[in-house]
């Protein structure tokens, strides 16, 4: 491990920290001013953490933080400062402060503080840095696996891909990734989402339309399929498309040629077509909403993405990615969350699914009090989303059916509620754990055993075709 630097005009306080770190055993290095440590820096030196007062002769603490982070963009610096004002605290975050520790400390606190920058340093050096990481999609779920196998199967693919997912799943990302790995990756990728547009304007939009052509066409206007050419056009939200603009999409995917509107010459197309929607197309076809031949025209090859809730286990990896993100665009310190938040967040149904997590990490990277993000910093209404009833209220229901069976002397109201609540908690752990029984027995704080013999006892149909074995390795 590096040293930790010490930077301070103040010889006392460089050698009360000396000592702390000395007697944890943990190497250090003190320097009298900024440009003692810029010089040990381009010497080729590198610290493991920075600890800097803010105000010395010569540049500033301030100062010193910027050329660190220039140098060393992960590198955690703590601020110390006798003037504890707003202006100072927030100069020392803005710069990417990785804690601001007002003067007098207390040597436990610092020695604390300086442990939590070692252990994020540490944590950052293992991890794989940005660049390293797909910018595009993250996930090391089976799931996520397959769809990443697939767009590397179609990489040298002209065919047309139909996606599946609920919204915020990232079927757009997903469709920008089979384009960017495709023979058209050095041409367009034209994105529009059908069900935005208002009916009457979304035949222009894809086609085009001559001059004249209606009230307000004072120009050609070239649409969607002509801007996508030799490209890839995306269409988000297929299953809303109208049913006279499905016939017209039918004959492009049939012939390759479409009609600007009002005009009368072909235009010939050379566009990949993908596809996605939230919805079940096949339901649709079934009553009467979507053309039948369309969809066998769009269901060339078909990706499902899962909702977020069937990756649990990519939480943690997202939420990384998505606060270093926003901490990037925000020119700020990334921040992270404890091992509680994570289990907490993993609890979560996320109908949102990625998208909502995205926006949760841009909503903490600027709310959230300190670099450490604990369950008490989530939104309110994330906090209170697993008890929307009170124990008053379930308690209540229970009472009154158990006071129903009683008054009708059922002689089952024991067996019959008892089974009831087994089951409403062990299907409960088994969504909240994605089908795993290991997890969910281990959050009900039964044993494996146990809740194998339930499931059977109970009759509790497993939807995610979960097994013990695949427990026993996820």
């Amino acid at each position: 491990m590096n040293p930790v630097w010490i930077v301070d005009d103040d010889r006392s306080i460089r050698w009360v920290l000396e000592k702390a770190l000395t007697r944890e055993e943990i190497p250090c290095r003190s320097f009298a001013s900024a440009s003692d440590a810029f010089a040990a820096m381009d010497d080729g030196e590198a610290p493991q953490v920075v600890v800097s007062d803010i105000r010395m002769p010569g540049e500033s603490g301030l100062t010193l933080l910027q050329k660190v982070k220039e140098r060393y963009p992960q590198m955690p610096v703590i601020i110390m400062t006798a003037y504890s004002d707003l202006d100072s605290a927030v100069a020392a975050f803005q710069g990417g402060a990785f804690e601001y520790l007002p003067k007098p400390f207390d040597v436990d606190q610092a020695l604390d503080l300086v442990r939590r920058a070692i252990d994020e340093s540490t944590r950052r050096d293992d991890e794989p840095t940005e660049s390293t990481m797909a910018p595009e999609i993250l996930g090391q779920a089976p799931a996520m696996q397959e769809v990443f196998r697939a767009i590397g199967r179609l990489s040298q693919s002209h065919a047309t891909v139909l996606i599946n997912g609920e919204s915020g799943t990232g079927k757009e990302l997903v469709a920008r990734a089979l384009h960017r790995h495709s023979p058209r990756r050095d041409h367009p990728f034209i994105a529009i989402n059908t069900a935005a547009i208002p009916r009457d304007l979304l035949e222009s939009e894809l086609f085009g339309h001559e001059r004249g052509a209606f009230t307000g066409a004072t120009a050609m206007r070239r649409g969607r399929f002509e801007q996508a050419e030799n490209g890839t056009l995306f269409l988000d939200e297929i299953g809303d498309m109208p049913a006279e603009l499905q016939t017209r999409l039918l004959r492009v995917l049939s012939d390759g040629n479409f009609y600007r509107v009002g005009g009368h010459a072909p235009i010939r197309a050379n566009v990949r077509v993908i596809a996605a929607t939230h919805q079940d197309l096949e339901e649709r076809v079934r009553q009467g909403l979507f053309r039948e031949d369309l969809f066998h025209r769009l269901n060339v090859i078909r990706l499902r993405l899962p909702p977020l809730r069937e990756r649990r286990d990519d939480i943690p990896l997202l939420v990384r990615h998505f606060l270093t993100r926003s901490a990037h665009e925000l020119t700020v310190e990334p921040k992270r969350l404890s091992e509680s938040a994570i289990k907490y967040l993993a609890t979560l149904e996320f109908p949102g699914n990625v998208r909502q997590l995205e926006n949760l990490c841009h909503w903490l990277t600027v709310m959230a009090p300190g670099q450490t993000i604990e369950v008490g910093d989530l939104p309110p209404e994330m906090r209170g989303e697993p008890q929307r009833d009170t124990p008053q209220d379930w308690l209540s229901v229970l009472r009154g059916e158990a006071d129903r069976m009683l008054a009708r002397r059922h002689g089952e109201v024991w067996d019959l509620l008892t089974r009831q609540f087994e089951r409403t908690l062990i299907e409960r752990a088994l969504a909240a754990t994605g089908g795993r029984r290991i997890e969910a027995s281990q959050l009900l704080g039964i044993g494996r055993n146990t809740i194998t013999r339930k499931i059977q006892e109970l009759g509790i149909e497993e939807s995610r075709n979960s097994s013990d074995d695949a427990d026993g390795r996820g």
